[in-house]
């Protein structure tokens, strides 16, 4: 809309947070997988989401096969799709809420 705001990368990532927390609490599972998919086809599975750095960028941390958080920087753009489900602690790891204790399920 001409004259509006530019849009926030802040304000982008709390109402995916917000979404994610809703979904949680109406789905029978204590924690809700995450997983992103970019323009490239690559699928992601998230451990938690920031809008750092900024300037168009998002930090994606993710889960990885050792263990480890694996953070990457990625342009907004580059998110083709964000998909919701329910997690499980074998397949399909769960995402760490803001100021949510870390459990299994949930690890940051």
């Amino acid at each position: 809309m001409p004259g509006s705001a530019e849009p926030s990368l802040d304000d982008f990532v709390a109402r995916v947070l917000r979404q994610i927390e809703a979904y949680t609490a109406t789905h029978s599972a204590e924690a809700t997988h995450v997983e992103v998919e970019l323009g490239d086809g690559e699928r992601l599975m998230l451990r938690s989401l920031s809008s750092e750095p900024g300037f168009g960028f998002l930090t994606l941390s993710v889960h990885s096969s050792d263990a480890e958080a694996e953070e990457l920087i990625v342009p907004i753009g580059a998110i083709k799709r964000i998909s919701l489900g329910p997690a499980d602690e074998t397949r399909r790891p769960g995402f760490a809420l803001p100021g949510r204790k870390e459990g299994p399920e949930t690890a940051a």
